[in-house]
């Protein structure tokens, strides 16, 4: 299989710059052995707008012409929109039932056209509309330039801490942590990269284990509140993890939202369940990891806002 290069990441970041926010790496204030990369801060709210932006300005004129289709939870979709205005292409994002509101709201300020469907056919409607407009799909994570694109969160950590040990990365696709232990692998190979994901939707560390993708059903992944994770692996994104990942955990629902509180108040970072997931791997599964000087990639922050409330109150 056909897998992403350092050169690819570095191409990305090229069709990065004129959008994409760099994110800094910010000290825990709790842990000094800790960095937070807080892709929160993006325009979008999370790293998603990195693939996006990438496949966007990679498009030929005739897909500029009939739009971008792809299927997302929120944050894909939205960084989607957001990267296809910029651009002047149309975009229609396929929004699996149950999806947080607030993202809904969103794609739509960004100039999307949304259809929400029941969380198993989200695919099949997204490839139907491929099929009967020609426009181009554009997938989460199922993508060599969204892998390249989300590489370059790696490429900025290296430049930015060159003595990193650990790099923590949420899994749900698999397309963030492809890219980023890419270029870790290619810039500085004793650095180990660990996957992180919910106990409750944990396909990748059985698709690692097994040597092949094993989907979980949606009635099993969607009982996580993380649910920028729900996701499965695809054979693209396993590959690269087969090839590259240093190790994978996984972390309580508890656990999850402590680190969001956490990270509420302890950083002032605005975050989602999904994005505190490797923050949870550092406070709660520090035994499971190397030691060292650590980064955890914060993914998002587009959270409900009445669920932001709870959060907040997490001590």
């Amino acid at each position: 299989m056909d897998l992403v290069t350092l050169d690819d990441i570095r191409a990305a970041a090229a069709d990065l710059a004129p959008t994409v926010l760099r994110t800094p790496l910010l000290r825990a204030p709790w842990d000094d052995g800790l960095w937070l990369k807080p892709e929160s801060l993006q325009p979008v709210g999370s790293f998603k707008l990195r693939g996006a932006t990438h496949a966007v300005a990679r498009l030929d004129e005739a897909g500029r012409g009939r739009g971008v289709v792809t299927h997302s939870s929120g944050n894909h979709g939205q960084a989607l929109a957001y990267a296809a205005r910029a651009a002047g292409v149309p975009c229609t994002v396929v929004v699996p039932e149950g999806a947080p509101e607030v993202k809904i709201a969103r794609m739509r300020a960004f100039g999307a056209t949304v259809l929400l469907v029941p969380p198993a056919q989200r695919l099949a409607v997204a490839q139907r509309i491929v099929a009967e407009s020609g426009a181009v799909l554009v997938p989460p994570f199922d993508d060599r330039r969204i892998i390249a694109g989300q590489g370059t969160v790696g490429t900025e950590i290296v430049d930015d801490l060159p003595d990193v040990d650990v790099v923590l990365v949420p899994v749900g696709g698999g397309g963030l942590a492809s890219g980023v232990a890419t270029a870790l692998r290619a810039l500085r190979p004793s650095t180990a990269v660990i996957g992180v994901e919910p106990e409750l939707a944990a396909d990748a560390r059985e698709s690692l284990a097994a040597g092949r993708v094993v989907p979980w059903d949606v009635e099993l992944t969607y009982r996580t509140c993380a649910d920028g994770l729900r996701t499965n692996l695809s054979e693209l994104t396993l590959a690269h993890l087969r090839d590259r990942l240093d190790g994978i955990v996984t972390v309580t629902e508890e656990e999850i939202r402590a680190a969001a509180g956490r990270l509420i108040n302890g950083a002032r970072l605005v975050v989602e369940p999904s994005g505190a997931v490797a923050t949870a791997a550092r406070l709660f599964r520090s035994g499971e990891l190397p030691a060292g000087r650590t980064v955890a990639v914060v993914t998002g922050g587009n959270v409900d806002p009445a669920l932001l409330a709870d959060l907040v109150t997490v001590p």
